[in-house]
């Protein structure tokens, strides 16, 4: 059976390496990839899968025939990210695929492909499911407000707003990947090592306006407010510990005027990554010192509008039957995640790892940087075809003989949110403003 689906990946091979090389071309931003969805819509079809598409506005999913025991959720990701520098980019929104989620499709449709045969699905005890969710990258703010507009109720994330419209209700575990985001010389990558989450605000610095020549005294330079906050943002960087891993980020969204008048509204919108939500917490808390402190000093004031932000992945040793299914690459190397093993970027997978199981891989295959205008892939084996085939590979060793080890996975996990619990801790978060 293991060769049994390994050989009908390997048949697709040039439809998903073709799949992939299109999405490439044609990027789009989260929330609005309508585009990417119909192809994706189209190709689990073609399988003979019924879908059900518009899931959160672009978010498309296929179940196999179900049977009795736990639901797996293989999930794939449809948006670009914002590299306008990327030679791929979308001309007129700057949107790329420089983060691998074009390849990362064409996995979950591999897996589609070996686990919708019907031998392969009499040997699964439990149902399959395969989602491509909107939105894992970040959506600023002014967009945002765009989309909560449009009806979206958690616009900071895809994977929140599925989770808020109740469509992994059903699944016990979840299965993603995605191309290595840790420095990992071997072909695979075994397991959820931690990463960082963030929590996210626009601030909205408040001066007054004056003459900057004849009477810049009477003015409150909103500028000179924000800068100054900057600067002490800069000198608190030495109190952040080397286990907390806190990264700040900051962009001026918003910066004066006319330049001869004295600016007197600057907006800011901040993240701040952290290990924990704790850590999060108190260094926002340092940030808003630092503004409210700068803005106190020159006579302003401020604004602080929050924003949805990801929580952070909690760590998971690889399973026992993603090991299993590992080895059946022979010609591929592979390495278990270690628990001091730390990711200092973030995700929204890391919402889903505070309700249910996550069963995650990473792999080779590109070159460059993530985000970056260098980032390509180089070995479409590596990149598409191999993690197909151990997707494939790992639902069918987690559902085979009565589901062991998936019921074993969910016997041993240990929620840190419910759904309700999760919808409204983020209700809350942006229900402050």
């Amino acid at each position: 059976m293991e060769t049994r689906i390994m050989e009908s990946v390997e048949r697709y091979r040039r439809d998903l390496i073709g799949f992939a090389e299109d999405i490439y071309r044609h990027p789009e931003a989260g929330f609005c990839e309508f585009r990417t969805a119909s192809k994706v819509k189209d190709f689990l079809e073609g399988l003979g899968l019924k879908t059900k598409s518009e899931l959160g506005r672009t978010g498309v999913r296929a179940v196999l025939p179900v049977s009795n025991g736990p639901h797996l959720t293989v999930i794939g990701e449809l948006d670009g990210i914002l590299c306008p520098s990327h030679p791929m980019a979308d001309k007129e929104t700057g949107v790329a695929h420089a983060c691998g989620h074009h390849v990362q499709l064409a996995v979950m449709l591999g897996a589609a492909v070996a686990l919708s045969d019907p031998a392969v699905q009499e040997c699964l005890d439990g149902s399959v499911s395969f989602l491509a969710t909107p939105a894992e990258e970040y959506v600023d703010a002014e967009k945002r407000r765009w989309l909560e507009a449009k009806g979206v109720g958690f616009a900071g994330t895809g994977k929140g707003e599925l989770i808020r419209l109740g469509i992994f209700d059903q699944t016990d575990i979840a299965l993603t990947t995605h191309v290595h985001m840790v420095p990992v010389e071997e072909d695979f990558y075994l397991g959820n090592p931690a990463c960082n989450g963030f929590s996210s605000e626009l601030i909205t610095v408040e001066g007054k306006a004056a003459h900057a020549a004849v009477a810049p005294w009477e003015g409150v330079n909103a500028l000179s407010i924000a800068n100054s906050a900057y600067n002490m943002i800069g000198l608190m960087r030495e109190t952040f510990r080397e286990e907390d891993h806190i990264r700040l980020h900051t962009l001026i969204r918003e910066g004066g005027g006319a330049l001869n008048c004295v600016p007197d509204r600057v907006v800011v919108e901040s993240k701040v990554r952290a290990a924990s939500l704790k850590t999060i917490e108190a260094t926002r808390e340092k940030v808003t010192r630092a503004f409210e402190g700068a803005a106190y000093a020159f006579g302003g004031r401020i604004h602080r509008e929050r924003l949805q932000g990801y929580l952070p992945v909690r760590y998971r040793p690889a399973d026992e039957a993603l090991k299993r299914a590992a080895r059946c690459l022979n010609d591929y190397t592979f390495r278990e995640v270690s628990q001091g093993d730390f990711n200092n970027a973030c995700t929204d997978v890391g919402d889903l790892t505070h309700l249910m199981p996550v069963v995650n891989f990473t792999y080779a295959g590109f070159r460059g940087g993530l985000h970056g205008e260098d980032f390509a892939i180089t070995d479409w084996d590596k990149a598409v075809v191999a993690p197909a085939k151990l997707m494939a590979l790992t639902v069918y060793y987690l559902l085979k003989d009565q589901a062991a080890q998936a019921r074993q996975a969910m016997e041993n996990f240990q929620p840190a949110f419910t759904r309700e619990g999760y919808v409204d801790f983020v209700q809350k978060i942006i229900g402050d403003r």
